[in-house]
């Protein structure tokens, strides 16, 4: 292509061949940086959507890296000679994806004589043969997709008649039916009068590159998406969670007249690993008769589901033991609930029915930690009756067991992951080496302190609670 000359410039000179090589070893080393930290986010399964979108940018910002390299070696080197294809041939073999990153054409059109001059990358480009003659600018948007002919004229005639610089793209349908993406710059040229006398252009194939800014977009958008279905399971989540009962906080004394009073308090413990909620939960509740519903219970899950679960669940034992069901039983019932379910569920639980007249403890557990009773500072584990956990077996039966209190006892009751590690280890004998320190406590609020104390601190998978009944009276 010969030398151009703009309205109100002289053409640029081209960069010497020192400073572009320093550029390019400056992108070359650019480049190993950014494939290495590409390789360490490849790391993963594919399935987060944060660290899809990661490396759809790692994978951007290397195609450009890619881009940038081949255009300034093409600076350096010079245009290369066009292919020697046989007559009728197409102008080269299919290329790649990484070669298409460095396809640049050029054209100048000649508005005087009407002549067309490409050079050979163009043809290769927009996959015609080298024998045919070059498209003029009347014929060039019958290579255009339909939709983009509109973008082409108008950036044509505002070259030509205003002598606006070209800067846009539009995409090209290739003979085989294929469809690329052209990025189009170029200005006009004018004679020695002001007129214009020719249009030049430089065409750069720039699919690849639109290819990876797709992904990046598509991959944005799921994360934008995911994130805004997380927050709301997690809205959800804790609304429901919210609605279950117990709807005391701090202490409470049950029952609320008569002999056997028990001084109640209770804390949850929420994961930190996992922010939705879960289906962990402590009750108590004054029964018909004056007796007192103790529970504990943790259902698998957490979000939506784990809490829509566990209001079912704790609504049906608030429910069945009102109606006078015996811990063992309403055990048995849980499970069957569980089981009979559209998306069965797992899960453990301890019912205790205490009975303040005779100050005694009747109690079923369903693959839960047994209580711990501790008396004058030492405290013990109750010997749990048979059960299994909730959902595991159908048709299970559960045990019972009793436990005579006395005045000055404290019960404890905790569910599985109270020990703020992974592997569900067990949180008996930590709580029973707390036996002194809940002698010395005044109230089943200052025994719930303590326990919070010791499990409180470190990364917690799983919500956990612990519920404390001491025996005042």
């Amino acid at each position: 292509m010969p030398s151009h000359l703009s309205a109100d410039r002289p053409a640029a000179q081209p960069p010497g061949r020192g400073s572009v090589d320093a550029l390019i070893s400056q992108t070359r080393r650019l480049k190993g940086d950014m494939n290495a930290v590409r390789r360490d986010a490849h790391s993963g399964d594919g399935t987060d959507p944060q660290e899809r979108w990661q490396r759809a940018l790692y994978d951007l910002a290397l195609h450009q890296l890619e881009d940038l390299d081949a255009h300034l070696a093409q600076l350096r080197e010079g245009p290369p000679p066009g292919p020697e294809p046989a007559d009728g041939e197409p102008a080269d073999e299919e290329p790649t994806d990484e070669s298409l990153l460095s396809r640049v054409g050029s054209a100048e059109w000649n508005l005087l004589t009407d002549e067309a001059s490409w050079s050979g990358e163009l043809y290769r480009i927009l996959g015609r043969a080298p024998t045919a003659p070059p498209l003029t600018l009347d014929e060039l948007p019958s290579v255009v997709l339909e939709e983009d002919r509109p973008r082409l004229t108008a950036m044509v005639t505002d070259c030509l008649v205003d002598a606006k610089p070209i800067d846009g793209e539009f995409r090209i349908v290739r003979p085989d039916g294929e469809v690329r993406t052209v990025h189009m710059m170029g200005e006009p040229v004018l004679d020695a009068d002001g007129s214009t006398a020719s249009m030049w252009a430089v065409l750069r194939d720039v699919s690849a590159l639109r290819r990876s800014q797709q992904a990046v977009s598509e991959t944005r958008d799921s994360l934008r998406r995911h994130r805004q279905r997380t927050r709301t399971e997690q809205r959800v989540a804790v609304e429901s969670r919210e609605a279950v009962p117990p709807p005391w906080r701090g202490s409470l004394r049950l029952p609320s007249q008569g002999p056997g009073t028990l001084d109640l308090a209770a804390h949850y413990l929420p994961a930190t690993v996992d922010a939705t909620a879960g289906g962990t939960w402590y009750d108590a509740l004054e029964l018909t008769g004056g007796d007192t519903l103790l529970s504990v219970g943790d259902l698998a899950g957490h979000g939506p589901a784990a809490a829509s679960h566990l209001a079912t669940l704790l609504g049906a034992v608030r429910g069945m033991a009102m109606a006078g069901t015996r811990p063992g039983q309403l055990m048995a019932l849980l499970n069957q609930m569980l089981d009979a379910t559209v998306r069965p569920t797992l899960g453990s639980a301890l019912c205790c029915r205490y009975r303040p007249a005779t100050r005694t403890l009747v109690w079923a557990q369903a693959g839960h930690p047994a209580p711990l009773l501790f008396r004058d500072g030492t405290g013990r584990r109750l010997d749990p009756p048979d059960g299994v956990p909730l959902g595991a077996t159908p048709g299970a039966s559960y045990g019972q067991a009793e436990e005579t209190l006395q005045v000055g006892d404290l019960l404890v009751l905790h569910t599985d992951g109270l020990v703020p590690q992974r592997g569900g280890a067990s949180a008996t004998p930590r709580l029973l080496d707390l036996g002194p320190r809940l002698a010395g406590a005044r109230t089943a609020q200052d025994c719930v302190r303590a326990v919070a104390e010791e499990f409180g601190a470190g990364e917690r998978e799983d919500d956990a609670c612990v519920l404390v009944a001491q025996v005042t009276s």
